[in-house]
This record gives C-alpha cells, sequence and structure tokens, in this order.
C-alpha cells in the first residue's frame, strides 16, 4: 500500500490479524522494508505487522537532503496515524534501531515497547560519515557497496546476502545522502532519560558497525532493559541468523504482551479485548449476588484457561465460537460474538464462509437464522 505523508507518498506493508497487537518493523541504511521478510511472516500469525520504505529507501519517495532523526521518527509515527493506529511495538536495525528509539524519546505515549537491533543512541565519526557521502555523491551506491557489505554480513556468498547487496544498490541517493545526513547528525542528547518502556536490545556479537558495546550502552540508558547477543552475526542478522533473529523478535513480543498469571487477571483482560472495554463494564455494572458465581467461573474457567491458550489465535477462536454458537441456536451469545469480530479482527467475509459451512454440517435453517442475524448486527455495527 501507498501513503500519502506529508510531502512524500510512502509505501507500507501490511500483514496480520486487523486488531491483532501492531508491531512496526524499521529498516537500515540502504535496504528496504524486505529485509524483515523472515521475522515479519513469523510475527503475523499473531501480530500486526507494520512495515515501510523508509523517506528515500525502496518505494517511498526521496526529498532533497539533510533529514534529521526527528523527520524520519515523524515520518513513522504519520504512518501510524495514516493506519488508525495510537500505540505501537517498535522495532528496527540500525539507523531504523535508533529512529525507534527517537519515537519512544519524542512520543512516549505512542511506543508500547521498544526492539533496537544492532543500533547506537549516537552513531559518532562524523568525518567518517562525510568521507561516504562524498563518495556516493560522486560515484552513487556502488562506491560503497564493497565496504558496506563488509559491516553488514560475514558470508556475502549467501543468497540472501547478495539479496541485500542489490537492496543498497537500488536504493535512491538522494535518500541515502539524506539518511546518513541524519546519522553523522544525530546525537543521544534527545535519548538520555527520556524513554522507559520495556526494551529489548538486539546485537549481533560480530558486528563492527554497532557492537555490542554499543548495544550495552542502550541497555545501561533505558532502565529494566534487557540484552540478547546473537552469535555469529555482524550488522545485519535478519537473513544470515534468521532463526536466532526470530527466536529474540518472538521472544520479546511475547514477554511484553504476556497476560497476568492469575487466570482471572487473564481472563478479564482477554474478555476486554475480545468483547470490548465498553461492553464489560456494563456487564460489570450489572453484576448481582445471583450471577457473580457464574461470572467468576466464566472469567477463570473459560476466558482465562481457554481464550488465553496459545494453541489458537484470537481470531481463530472467535470464527470457532461464531461457528458453534450458530449451529447450537445460541442466538443472543452469536450476536454478541458477531459484534466482537471488529476486535478480533473477523472479517464479514470469513463470517459468511463460517456459515457455508454451518448450512452444510449443521443445516440450512440454522444457518439462515444465523445469517440475518449476523447481517442484521454488521448493519447495527455500520451505523
Amino acid at each position: 500500500m501507498f501513503c500519502q505523508i506529508g510531502d512524500i507518498a510512502v509505501h507500507a506493508n501490511i500483514m496480520g490479524p486487523a486488531n491483532a497487537p501492531p508491531v512496526l518493523l524499521l529498516h537500515s541504511l540502504g535496504t528496504t522494508l524486505a529485509m524483515w521478510d523472515p521475522q515479519a511472516e513469523a510475527l503475523a500469525k499473531r501480530y500486526r505487522v507494520i512495515r515501510m520504505d523508509m523517506r528515500g529507501h525502496g518505494l517511498t519517495e526521496a526529498t532533497g537532503g539533510p533529514y534529521t532523526m526527528a523527520m524520519l521518527a515523524g515520518d513513522a509515527l504519520a504512518v501510524l496515524d495514516s493506519l488508525g493506529i495510537e500505540k505501537a511495538h517498535v522495532g528496527g536495525v540500525s539507523i531504523g534501531g535508533h529512529i525507534a528509539l527517537r519515537m519512544a524519546a519524542m512520543a512516549p505515549g505512542r511506543v508500547l515497547s521498544l526492539l533496537p537491533c544492532d543500533t547506537a543512541l549516537e552513531f559518532g565519526g562524523a568525518a567518517a560519515w562525510q568521507e561516504r557521502m562524498d563518495i556516493v555523491a560522486a560515484k552513487g551506491m556502488a562506491g560503497v557497496a564493497d565496504m558496506t557489505m563488509g559491516r553488514w554480513v560475514l558470508d556475502q556468498s549467501l543468497a540472501s546476502s547478495k539479496g541485500l547487496r542489490r537492496m543498497l544498490l537500488g536504493t535512491d541517493p538522494v535518500g541515502w545522502l539524506g539518511c546518513a545526513a541524519a546519522l553523522r547528525d544525530g546525537t543521544k542528547d534527545d535519548l538520555i532519560g527520556k524513554i522507559a518502556c520495556p526494551t529489548t536490545v538486539v546485537v549481533g556479537d560480530r558486528d563492527p558497525s554497532t557492537p555490542p558495546s554499543a548495544a550495552a550502552a542502550i541497555q545501561d540508558a533505558i532502565p529494566g532493559s534487557h540484552l540478547v547477543t546473537i552469535a555469529e552475526a555482524a550488522h545485519i542478522p535478519n537473513f544470515e541468523q534468521e532463526h536466532a533473529m526470530t527466536r529474540a523478535v518472538l521472544q520479546h513480543m511475547e514477554t511484553v504482551t504476556a497476560l497476568p498469571a492469575a487466570a482471572a487477571e487473564a481472563g478479564m483482560t482477554i474478555r476486554k479485548r475480545v468483547l470490548g472495554e465498553a461492553h464489560v463494564a456494563r456487564s460489570e455494572a450489572a453484576l448481582t449476588p445471583l450471577d457473580m458465581p457464574f461470572r467468576d467461573f466464566i472469567l477463570e474457567g473459560v476466558w482465562g484457561r481457554v481464550w488465553t491458550r496459545p494453541g489458537l489465535s484470537v481470531r481463530d477462536r472467535s470464527l470457532l465460537c461464531l461457528g458453534i454458537l450458530s449451529a447450537l441456536h445460541h442466538h443472543d451469545e452469536f450476536r454478541l460474538h458477531v459484534r466482537a469480530t471488529k476486535n478480533t479482527g473477523v472479517t464479514p467475509e470469513e463470517i459468511a464462509e463460517v456459515l457455508l459451512q454451518v448450512a452444510a454440517y449443521g443445516g440450512v435453517p440454522t444457518a439462515n437464522t444465523a445469517l440475518r442475524i449476523a447481517k442484521e448486527t454488521l448493519k447495527e455495527m455500520e451505523g
């Protein structure tokens, strides 16, 4: 998809259930959103994964530089705005990781957690950056390709490494130069003491660009943060150490989205996520001594011990509920769970498919009644 963000058209990719916890992944200098392909595929089973080509990279428009880190962080926040996402978990590699840190410092209420990978609080060496910028200005991306690939990966013969090289060579020099200026000029002054969200710092143990010492400095700067080191990895581990990188990403997300340990607390959390806080508030306000024991049983036994199990996604459980409730003629509960689809990510088209299954195995009249209720409920929801 493409969206207009201020002065540029941004290319973005969205995967995963629409109402799952959102995760924004930001790529490194000289690559595209495709560098996150392995991790995005794994995350999309349980999360809404948003990736964007950075300003001047991939299919996103380039503007004349220099750029600043605040500008690039603003682009990422604007993409979330365009998607109607108020808060997200944010991760990034290299400049993408620094942009993630800058987002958390600029707009702390919008970043749920951070996953900065192979990055630094500041990249230093302004003279070295200017030297590289002068080469690109004179010779294009080919002028820095060998130097860059030697930092990015340990084995340049891999197919994935060749793919990264093609990304680099295909990068608009204008965009690369603009982002390089942001790296050259960025400092840690706008970050120190301003980030407090849950954070996992990831680094390759053989990263020559932002070594483990740079990752340790980020960990020291963010209270309660954790550090994960990936063995036999250089600056971009996404492909070369795909499985280790994916494990680190999934472990971070599982940690920061974990439900409370107590079944009743977990049940209330998932109940609100599925049915909506407004519905749960009304239901709780109407509790009486007669139905409170039943509420406690459902809250702990069903919401807290079944809906929270990892074997199926919330969306899958929503689809199962719709099929079972309609087949058993539980029309009030069916209507409730049709309303819940705005939170679970189930689409009207998928409801139709479920009811075709009900018609085939539970009877046409049963499915026909459920279809009528679904149509009425969806129309009410639109209003």
